[in-house]
């Protein structure tokens, strides 16, 4: 995906240090583009996660929350491998 938005949530996600929930990346995201909606960021970050660009999971009962975090966030700097 080439468009403005799926650019810049790769971007905040791959400029944090510590994985996001999704509404706190809605909210980064809106800083920069004024028509992110849950919708459209949510499809957005599905694929990204399917497609191995960033790694998400659902947390908690019930409705929960997603969080999503860059593929490289948990890696052992000195092997590539995860911790």
């Amino acid at each position: 995906m080439d468009d403005p938005i799926s650019k810049t949530i790769l971007n905040v996600i791959q400029n944090s240090a510590e994985p996001l929930e999704t509404k706190e990346i809605q909210e980064k995201a809106g800083e920069k583009i004024k028509d992110v909606t849950r919708a459209k960021l949510f499809y957005r970050l599905n694929m990204f996660r399917g497609d191995g660009a960033i790694k998400g999971k659902f947390v908690g009962p019930g409705k929960g929350v997603w969080i999503w975090w860059k593929t490289s966030a948990f890696l052992d700097d000195k092997k590539g491998k995860e911790k």
